[in-house]
């Protein structure tokens, strides 16, 4: 199974592919779309069609993607949730599955703490998928995302068996 995994932001969306076989997890790419329009509508275009030029390449099973949150600003979150929805969007056209994730559940699968910082998700995903370097924070966070689905997924998958 290929997971694409998506950090979304509307200046940086970072993703990441890993392959999931029983036992292995397997990195496969990340990086990160940055978008340049001068428009808000033109950088969500961009978004999609990164990401979507991302799942045709890749052929990916199924994406996992974070939750919108509120931190401090609200207009920043409205602007994330569009991005967000650009990348789902991007996607759905090869009716693929999305799989939704808080933050915190993505920290907490990753690091085993909620509230871990940054570099503990670049470490831990550094250290799970045996990369050669630190990737860039969005592509951890992307990574960590699809991580973190492709073990809810085999603990779903085990309880199915029972």
């Amino acid at each position: 199974m290929l997971i694409l995994g998506i950090d979304p932001g509307s200046r940086i969306t970072g993703f990441g592919v890993i392959e999931v076989t029983p036992g292995r997890i397997r990195y496969v790419t990340s990086g990160c779309i940055r978008v340049a329009g001068k428009s808000f509508p033109q950088r969500l275009k961009e978004v999609f069609d990164g990401v979507r030029q991302i799942s045709q390449h890749y052929q990916p099973d199924c994406m996992a993607i974070e939750k919108v949150f509120v931190h401090k600003n609200v207009d920043s979150a409205l602007k994330l949730g569009q991005a967000r929805g650009a990348a789902i969007c991007a996607v759905l056209e090869r009716e693929l599955t999305v799989y939704e994730y808080t933050p915190t559940e993505i920290k907490k699968s990753v690091v085993g703490k909620g509230r871990a910082a940054k570099e503990q998700v670049q470490h831990m995903v550094t250290a799970l998928l045996k990369l050669p370097g630190i990737p860039q924070e969005d592509a951890a966070d992307a990574l960590a995302t699809a991580l973190c689905h492709a073990h809810t997924h085999d603990i779903r998958q085990r309880l199915k068996g029972k």
